[in-house]
């Protein structure tokens, strides 16, 4: 139990800190609203009237919002092998080249099909 206590106090301090936060800034935060903070606010875009059922969002952002995740997952799997470059030797550079390449494609070919052009 003991190799426990450190995680278990770091969870309960941050656990602590989430709730006191939102708790604060219920008590001391602003009281009045406006019209334009009640607004809807979409990136910049010039909000427009929506639909009784909320209107149909874009494929495209959900198309962009998967593409991030996929590379961004992808990457990750590069910081195991920074950390342990000097054990894996050949083996481990001739494997994260290959690891490479092939993201490096799946980046050209969403690049190419357009999945990287905002209109």
């Amino acid at each position: 139990m003991e190799l426990y206590t450190p995680v278990l106090v770091l969870a309960s301090i941050a656990a602590a800190f989430a709730i006191g936060s939102v708790a604060i800034s219920f008590f001391i935060g602003p009281k009045r609203y406006n019209r334009a903070r009640l607004d809807s606010y979409e990136c910049g875009i010039e909000p427009t009237p929506q639909a009784v059922g909320g209107g149909r969002v874009p494929v495209k952002y959900y198309i962009t919002a998967m593409i991030f995740i996929i590379f961004d997952i992808e990457i990750i799997f590069l910081y195991p092998w920074a950390v342990h470059f000097d054990a894996m030797a050949l083996f481990g550079l001739v494997e994260m080249v290959l690891f490479i390449l092939t993201v490096f494609i799946a980046y050209v070919y969403v690049w190419r099909r357009g999945g990287l052009d905002w209109d």
